[in-house]
Formats: C-alpha cells, sequence, structure tokens
C-alpha cells in the first residue's frame, strides 16, 4: 500500500481477536512510534505492552476503579468492566512523560506522545493489524493510573487495542476537508 493511500483509508478496527501481533510487527510498529513529530527529540513517552494474564489484572483494576466512583457496582457492571481489556490480544497504556525542557513546554510533549501513538496505529493498519486507541473514564481514574505505575508529571493518553480484525475493516466517509482548513486572514 502506497503511504498516501494508508492515510487516506486508515479506520479504527473496534472488532479484534487473535492473534496479537508478532514480535516483528511489533517491532515495526514501535520503530514508527518513535518517528515522530518531537520538539527537542525529548521522546516524552513511554507504552506499556499488557497482554495475557496482564489483561485480567487491568480488568481487576478497572473494577477497583469503578467502585471508587460507584461503591454500589452490581456484579453485573463489574463484570462488563473486568471484560474490557479482554476485547484484544494486546493492549498498549500510551503514556506521555513531562520532561523539563526551556523550549518545550508540557502540552507540546503531551501532542508528541499523541503523534507516537498515531503514527504506532498508522503502522498497525499498514501491516493489517486491527487497531483501537480507547479513552474514557479509565484513562482519567487515578486508581488505573496508580495501578499502571505512572509517576509525577506522565499523562495515560490512551489504550491501544491490538489484534487481527474480526471483521472486514469498513470504509469510513471522509470529512469535507474545506471545513478544517480555512484561510486566514478570511476572505
Amino acid at each position: 500500500m502506497e503511504a498516501i493511500d494508508l492515510l487516506l483509508n486508515r479506520v479504527s478496527c473496534g472488532k479484534l481477536t487473535i492473534p496479537a501481533p508478532t514480535a516483528e510487527q511489533r517491532v515495526l510498529m514501535y520503530k514508527a512510534a518513535m518517528r515522530a513529530a518531537d520538539h527537542g527529540n525529548l521522546q516524552p513517552w513511554r507504552f506499556l505492552e499488557i497482554e495475557g494474564e496482564g489483561l485480567k489484572a487491568l480488568g481487576d483494576l478497572y473494577v477497583q476503579a469503578a467502585r471508587v466512583d460507584d461503591p454500589e457496582l452490581s456484579e453485573a457492571q463489574a463484570d462488563r468492566f473486568r471484560k474490557m481489556p479482554l476485547r484484544a490480544p494486546l493492549v498498549l497504556a500510551a503514556i506521555a512523560k513531562h520532561i523539563e525542557h526551556p523550549k518545550v513546554p508540557p502540552v507540546e510533549q503531551v501532542i508528541a506522545a499523541g503523534a507516537a501513538t498515531q503514527n504506532l496505529i498508522n503502522a498497525a493498519f499498514a501491516l493489517g493489524v486491527g487497531a483501537y486507541w480507547r479513552s474514557g473514564a479509565m484513562v482519567e481514574s487515578p486508581v488505573v493510573k496508580d495501578g499502571l505505575g505512572l509517576q509525577g508529571g506522565e499523562v495515560l493518553i490512551g489504550f491501544i487495542y491490538l489484534g487481527t480484525p474480526a471483521a472486514p475493516l469498513k470504509a469510513v466517509p471522509s470529512p469535507e476537508v474545506a471545513d478544517f482548513f480555512l484561510p486566514w486572514p478570511a476572505k
């Protein structure tokens, strides 16, 4: 696939199954992440690979976090949270790190971590690996952040679910470019 075709046709894949990406695919995806736009070449990111028993542990962590928000959480609701990470054979926790730098503010470092994550997802698509960037309450949860070992100045920017697409990918209509790219000053 030509690079421009990849970028113009990439879609998320919400339904994933085994197998997880191979070791070779992971190396390529991770190398792509390292090529992200990055002011100061700080590489202000890290990723945690979660698979196998780790997915069950992450599900248990989700239940702990949900019970903080809702002490009356039913067992059915807890089971729903417990199963969330099991929707893919590999989950990456994408983490932005703040590195003190006189010219690179924290917001640029979070953006760079997002760019690294997007590069990884683009590489996954190019390799035929299904990928889905999940966010939501668990990304914001102090219980989850603590359980994953986030340090001061780190931001959990999402969970990247990776695996084999369980169904053919569906094309998504592209928005009208002119709605997002406007001349300035306005004409």
